[in-house]
């Protein structure tokens, strides 16, 4: 028989939530004062929730997704646009940090290039690839006199001077990967010890440095000024006076670095594996003298060819103004997630209210190969993956933005004698030049939509370097405008 209105009884809960049987008039007050303000917690997440519903519904928020791949460094550029489109000064007291990203970047540039050393060094010293066997390659020669390519005693020494650099960049990558996170494991470097020879193989090459979204390493490298203050330059933020800053190597080795990349010998060395630094993002060599200076401080431009790989969902929220006069303000979300294959699935859990997809396809990576799966072409790998994401039905009333990125690489590459056909074997014939392959990328990723798409959609599409920031911007202000007016018309608020 069961007793109504007995505690304990009808309600399972009553027994945990009813207050002790011996409470005192003290307690019962704090008790209630702590179940009132636990109230006002809850009421105030609810009004939040709520408030921010409203928002969609009436278009007040835009809510912008960055897709692509993970290695091409783009989505993270854009990124960076966007932050300086919502504010010119958005880099200032971030400058300390991002002067890290730059040094590592420089660091890991040098490894390449002494990896490079190495591996041929290990290729001259194997009785099936020595040096000394005659050879077809017009990259083996150093001179006309038809010696074959060595390295010198030079050579030797440049590289003993410069492997304080990669304990440089242990204690720079130690500092954004904190010890016992993923990315510390999966990009820690071996030690440095006990090299029977510089030139020998280390077998240290580590994959791309990677740091989470969620933790703050912005403010790792970053001198502590007073809040007080309304201005500050940029260069208070950097401890000039640690004696343990990177820059302090960095510069010391500065020469020696200069040195190195214009070396006739490892520029052959570097063709000879196919590796084009100048390609990579975070590619700094040329600037060498500028960034390695005691008191360097990066540029916006610097910042915005930085590379540092992120891991992780980020969202970013920015306001930007609207209407005559700026009269309106409007708030973009704008959500970064992870490029890698294997972290795709977790993208569908966005597609739900997303106002708009940045696509951004790397159209210079069409010779290379992706480092998950070196099977797979970079640009293939886009393509299919741009397939997927305009045949989605969730995404079908979705604006869609196509960016073909890095054209100034790829002019680069085809104005070095590299064939597009050669790697995309559908290409053809067609001229080796820039207006003819972009036509054809741009006639392919179009076709691909109308054919896929589960409803007629535009296409958006712009041709696009976004290491440009002047360009990026205007290109940026362009998507905006067409996404808030879609926004508004959804809204019948336009028509």
């Amino acid at each position: 028989m069961v007793l109504a209105g007995k505690p304990g009884r009808d309600d399972p809960l009553a027994h945990v939530t009813a207050p002790p049987p011996d409470e005192t008039e003290e307690q019962r007050q704090v008790r209630l004062m702590e179940e009132a303000e636990a109230q006002r917690v809850s009421d105030a997440i609810d009004y939040d929730i709520q408030q921010e519903k409203a928002a969609n519904f009436r278009g007040d928020i835009i809510k912008v997704l960055l897709l692509g791949q993970s290695e091409s460094g783009s989505k993270s550029t854009t990124l960076k646009n966007f932050q300086l489109l919502n504010s010119p000064k958005a880099f200032k007291a971030e400058r300390a940090s991002w002067r890290a990203v730059v040094l590592l970047n420089v660091v890991r540039s040098i490894r390449t290039i002494l990896e490079a050393m190495s591996d041929f060094h290990d290729a001259q010293n194997s009785p099936t690839l020595s040096p000394s066997r005659p050879t077809t390659s017009p990259s083996s020669s150093v001179s006309s006199s038809g010696s074959f390519l060595r390295l010198s005693p030079e050579h030797l020494k440049l590289k003993l001077r410069l492997l304080p650099l990669l304990q440089v960049e242990e204690s720079l990558i130690r500092k954004l990967t904190p010890p016992g996170s993923p990315e510390f494991e999966s990009t820690h470097l071996s030690q440095i010890t006990n090299l029977p020879s510089p030139f020998a193989s280390q077998n240290v090459k580590g994959k791309e440095i990677a740091v989470n979204s969620q933790f703050a390493w912005k403010g790792v490298f970053s001198k502590v000024v007073s809040s007080t203050r309304d201005s500050f330059d940029s260069a208070e933020l950097v401890d000039w006076e640690d004696p343990n800053d990177p820059g302090r190597i960095i510069h010391a080795c500065s020469e020696d670095m200069i040195k190195l990349w214009k070396d006739p010998t490892i520029q052959k060395i570097l063709r000879l594996q196919q590796i084009r630094l100048e390609d990579m993002g975070g590619f700094f060599l040329d600037d060498l003298e500028r960034v390695t200076s005691p008191r360097y401080i990066p540029t916006n431009d610097d910042i915005l060819r930085a590379r540092l790989k992120t891991l992780g969902v980020s969202e970013h929220r920015f306001k930007f103004k609207e209407g005559f006069g700026g009269t309106i303000t409007r708030e973009w979300r704008v959500y970064d997630v992870g490029g890698q294959r294997s972290l795709r699935a977790a993208w569908a859990p966005y597609f739900d209210d997303v106002n708009c997809i940045l696509f951004l396809a790397p159209i210079s990576a069409f010779d290379q190969v992706l480092e998950e799966d070196p099977t797979v072409n970079r640009l293939e790998d886009s393509v299919l993956l741009w397939k997927s994401i305009v045949s989605n039905k969730l995404l079908a009333a979705t604006n869609i933005v196509l960016f073909l990125n890095k054209t100034d690489i790829l002019k680069q590459k085809l104005q070095a004698g590299i064939k597009f056909a050669d790697h995309l074997v559908s290409y053809g014939d067609r001229p080796n030049d820039f207006e003819s392959t972009s036509y054809y990328l741009r006639k392919k990723f179009a076709q691909i939509q109308k054919d896929k798409s589960p409803q007629r959609r535009g296409f958006f599409c712009h041709m696009t370097t976004v290491t440009d920031p002047k360009a990026t911007s205007m290109i940026l202000i362009e998507v905006q405008d067409t996404v808030v007016r879609k926004n508004l018309a959804q809204s019948h608020l336009v028509s």
